[in-house]
């Protein structure tokens, strides 16, 4: 990717969406600091491989593809993993730490099976305590690519208010999403063709419509339904 400039504001939530293979998991890889690029990432104004790692797991909170845990860890053990950068070596947690993966299993409907093993969990489950973890570290942007792989409709729901909750407290939130219609509930949207940005604006701007209908070939139109944008198959 070459001449990106992008730039994302506290307490608004960013969609990144395009064509498979346009390059959605490696810019957000990229902003994490997990891939190596040309050019400068800036987390509050510095520069993001000048923070330290424990530094920058407690200010970037991150859920990926395919996360991986270990199947025999409890569902609380796992979220209790987001709790690492704010404790001291082999440190037990702290009442702190206790409280927020509550909250945040609470958060994700995933509370009532806390003491299950992860491996006995389906796949939409296993990502709702997934997303705990990235919720227990209470960072002040949440980067997550493909959030809402295996959840169902009702949970993916449940995800969107999340969401603006974490927005409305002031959370940065950039999110990777196939699901277009729920991209467009975002503040803003990426569009990525081809490796490169093709346009960042207001998901409601007609500009946006107009460049997430040409990298899809224009086999999909964006439209209004109730007060919120929806894609649609184009006739």
């Amino acid at each position: 990717m070459h001449g990106i400039d992008l730039r994302f504001a506290a307490g608004r939530w960013t969609s990144i969406v395009g064509p498979n293979g346009a390059g959605k998991s490696t810019l957000l890889r990229a902003l994490a600091g997990l891939l190596p690029h040309e050019g400068g990432v800036l987390l509050h104004g510095r520069d993001l491989p000048t923070f330290s790692l424990r530094e920058r797991a407690r200010q970037l909170g991150w859920l990926g593809q395919n996360e991986s845990a270990a199947d025999d860890l409890t569902v609380y053990d796992v979220a209790m993993l987001g709790r690492l950068p704010h404790r001291a070596w082999l440190a037990p947690p702290a009442p702190a730490d206790h409280q927020a993966v509550e909250e945040a299993l609470r958060a994700t409907q995933a509370w009532d099976w806390r003491e299950r093993l992860l491996g006995h969990l389906s796949g939409g489950e296993r990502q709702r305590v997934l997303l705990a973890r990235a919720l227990a570290v209470r960072a002040g942007v949440l980067l997550m690519d493909e959030p809402l792989a295996n959840l169902d409709p009702p949970h993916q729901a449940d995800w969107l208010v999340l969401v603006r909750e974490l927005v409305a407290r002031g959370t940065t939130v950039v999110s990777v999403l196939h699901e277009l219609s729920m991209a467009l509930q975002a503040d803003d949207m990426v569009v990525l063709a081809g490796g490169r940005v093709v346009h960042h604006g207001p998901c409601g701007a007609a500009e946006t419509h107009a460049e997430l209908a040409r990298v899809f070939d224009h086999r999909i139109r964006v439209r209004s339904l109730e007060g919120q944008w929806i894609t649609l198959p184009h006739d």
